[in-house]
């Protein structure tokens, strides 16, 4: 067994030289290492040798991220020697090749270079050279929102600015949510560098919601910070007058003689609208009511009446207008009254599609009797 182990030495370094693949002696599991400050982190070597019969010299080495070099620790498989200023924290136990960093903290960032040299009973040396990368970060706490102004804002006149912190946490990697929906940039959605502030401007209807700032970084899973509703004031829009009596056609509604009428007035708006009904007749205007309903009397149902619903929002000063005409006429009673929910058959149109088909039976008649004549 031993004589055959002493073989494989030997023939193992010839291959990886003739193949190129010297690399495959060491294996690091990862070259990007996330640590946590104040936690260990084990840079990983994985050899595919035997550390007891072959030979190893080795050194790691750190790089700060403004270039300065260290070495850290100079071995071999039965020894090693460890920078004196770095030897409460760092372990290293030869023959093994792995580096335990004891505790991270932000020195310790950067690049950690491995340089070993294994020898083989033959004397064939296999240089072998990695360098892991090495990150320190402080979990994020919690996300704090704010929002400026805290007030509602009216529509098109108003910006708004979202600002999420933390009190702890490095590389900090920001995101804004609306009602649970990310946040892109737009022509009205504006972030800052690392995406902690976000600008509205100017605000719109579409922007109203719940808003949350979420955050995260390589050590800690992603936090949410508390919902802050956006409250804005817009409208009125989508102006319209509803009634649940007579015919409605166009801004024309057409009720029975003496049929007491309901109209109300709807508008999308916030705060909610105030209302005026208008009566318009002989060039003149007259206010009726105010508010969202309006009963139109039985007096006033003796001829036709232009009527017009006004919406104010008192917080946009914007306003809008619908006009309509009340006709009154008889539309009939049972199968012949006209409805908004379905348009009856006339008699008129009985009629004429019976005497249609009386003609028609008797021109085929006729053009029967036309190309079978009777034989004497």
């Amino acid at each position: 067994m031993e004589a055959t182990r002493r073989v494989a030495l030997y023939v193992l370094p010839v291959l990886f030289i003739l193949t190129d693949v010297s690399s495959r002696f060491i294996h690091i599991p990862s070259l990007v290492r996330h640590g946590t400050e104040q936690n260990p982190l084990l840079l990983s070597v994985e050899t595919s040798f035997s550390l007891d019969v072959a030979k190893i010299q080795g050194t790691w080495s750190h790089t700060n991220p403004s270039g300065t070099r260290t070495v850290l620790v100079t071995f071999t498989n039965s020894t090693k020697i460890i920078n004196m200023v770095r030897r409460n924290h760092l372990l290293f136990e030869p023959p093994k090749v792995s580096l335990l960093i004891l505790r991270l903290n932000q020195d310790d960032e950067g690049d950690y270079h491995l340089s070993l040299n294994v020898e083989f009973h033959n004397r064939t040396v296999i240089t072998e050279d990695k360098v892991i990368h090495v990150t320190v970060d402080v979990p994020v706490s919690g996300p704090l929102i704010e929002k400026t102004p805290s007030y509602p804002v009216i529509e098109d006149k108003a910006n708004v600015t979202w600002t999420c912190s933390v009190q702890r946490g490095t590389r900090v990697v920001f995101q804004w949510q609306r009602d649970g929906l990310p946040l892109k940039p737009s022509d009205r959605h504006h972030f800052s560098q690392d995406n902690s502030m976000l600008l509205i401007n100017p605000v719109k209807k579409e922007d109203r919601g719940a808003y949350c700032c979420v955050v995260n970084n390589s050590v800690s899973q992603s936090k949410y910070s508390r919902t802050m509703d956006l409250s804005i004031y817009y409208g009125p829009y989508n102006l319209k007058v509803n009634s649940g009596q007579g015919l409605r056609t166009g801004e024309v509604l057409t009720i029975n003689p003496g049929e007491l009428v309901f109209l109300e007035c709807q508008a999308d708006s916030n705060p909610p609208n105030s209302y005026v009904w208008i009566s318009k007749s002989h060039n003149e205007s007259e206010i009726i009511t105010e508010g969202p309903q309006l009963e139109v009397q039985l007096y006033r149902l003796a001829q036709a009446e232009e009527y017009l619903c006004r919406a104010f929002n008192n917080e946009t000063q914007k306003q809008d207008e619908a006009q309509f005409t009340l006709v009154v006429a008889s539309l009939g009673t049972g199968k012949e009254k006209h409805t908004q929910d379905g348009v009856s058959v006339s008699p008129v149109a009985v009629i004429a599609v019976c005497s249609l088909f009386i003609i028609s039976c008797v021109l085929l008649f006729f053009i029967r009797r036309t190309c079978h004549p009777k034989r004497g």
